[in-house]
């Protein structure tokens, strides 16, 4: 396999790194947007069409991340006839139905492995599962810095802002922490996995989702006192009438697998009929975890095995939510909330069973009102 690598980040340096002194897997052209020190000038280039006008290389393998010109050239590769390995989640999961439907057209691989989970290998024994049982439930926890935050404010009453410089220091979070705390890249990852796991073509931005930006330490320390810890958690589930999926902070029984999942790491599983829940553990993000998921799946290329295909030609509209008591603190309750609360615990109050879509909306609109309100599921 000769491998057209775009983009030389920290995941682009350990695919070439994991891939040097293979004698079935090498990497031909390196695609850079600026000069980077260390990389043989010969396999350095700035001209996308080096690569896709090669016939040498069969596969390009795409870490460059964004939406553009990621989907501009990943289109391309595939329709010159080249297999596609990515571990862009925005990518596949603004484009899901496009891209999968034309790499059964042209006979090519399109994998993502990496895409989410890291370094963890999820989407490939979802698809394995799929084989022999049905998929009722995915989600977890699948985003390693909300869960350094949370995993943090557990531990020591830490400002949430205090904890997010915190994990900006360590390389957890980005400059814009923006995808992680407000749940967008939870929400990316739940997308492309309810896609997989249920045939579906889910448009990711109609998920509702509700990230951890307002949770304060005093609505820890309250959660806390109820047995309970805080995880944002992304949750998809099959109905009769198709996907129900949404992202929110989740309040777990302190005894539950979730709430002992530490600092960066996920925790990512699926409800299956015949074998019921499984899940996979480990670290979402870094160098080594990310390229090895993508060598992996350059490995299932050269193997013969294509990508995560999906059935459905049109796409999926979400289905009615189930229904869940919500810890909401807001300093401006309103008809609505005071009409559903049930009890109080001092810092906020707790409702009875509200419709998931219907508390998510809500919320997004409070928010106007009160944009440090906060609301979290009771699980």
């Amino acid at each position: 396999m000769n491998i057209g690598l775009l983009g030389f980040g920290v995941v682009g340096g350990g695919v070439l790194e994991l891939a040097q002194g293979r004698k079935d897997i090498a990497v031909s052209r390196v695609l850079l947007r600026s000069p980077k020190a260390g990389l043989p000038e010969s396999l350095v280039t700035y001209d996308f069409n080096d690569i896709l006008l090669d016939d040498a290389i069969d596969t390009v393998v795409e870490v460059m991340g964004g939406l553009h010109p990621a989907y501009e050239y990943v289109t391309a590769a595939m329709e010159r006839g080249k297999n596609v390995v990515t571990a862009n989640k925005a990518l596949i999961a603004a484009y899901y139905q496009e891209l999968t439907a034309l790499a059964e057209e042209k006979g090519v691989a399109l994998r993502c492995t990496a895409a989410v989970g890291g370094g963890i290998p999820w989407l490939v024994n979802l698809a394995r599962v799929k084989r022999l049982d049905t998929v009722c439930e995915v989600g977890g926890i699948m985003n390693g810095t909300t869960n350094f935050i949370m995993d943090a404010m557990h531990k020591s009453p830490v400002r949430f802002d205090a904890i997010l410089k915190e994990a900006q220091d360590l390389g957890y979070a980005e400059a814009d922490p923006s995808a992680d705390i407000d749940g967008d890249d939870i929400r990316r990852k739940l997308c492309i996995s309810a896609n997989i796991a249920f045939d579906a073509v889910l448009d990711e931005t109609a998920i509702p989702t509700f990230g951890i930006r307002t949770v304060t330490a005093e609505d820890i320390a309250a959660f806390q006192a109820h047995g309970f810890v805080c995880k944002l958690l992304a949750t998809a589930q099959a109905a009769e009438d198709g996907v129900c999926a949404f992202v929110e902070p989740t309040l777990v029984d302190k005894s539950e697998p979730e709430a002992a999942v530490p600092a960066n790491y996920n925790l990512i599983g699926y409800t299956a009929e015949r074998v019921g829940k499984q899940t996979f553990f480990g670290q979402g993000a870094g160098r080594f975890p990310t390229a090895s998921n993508v060598m992996q799946d350059c490995l299932t290329v050269l193997a013969g095995e294509k990508g995560f295909y999906t059935a459905k030609a049109a796409p999926d509209a979400l289905c009615a939510a189930a229904a869940h008591p919500y810890y909401v603190r807001t300093a401006a309750p309103d008809a609505f909330l005071r009409s559903r609360v049930a009890d109080d615990w001092g810092t906020g109050v707790v409702t009875g069973a509200v419709d998931v879509y219907e508390m998510l909306a809500w919320a997004r609109q409070q928010r106007e009102k009160d944009p440090a309100c906060f609301i979290a599921a009771i699980r």
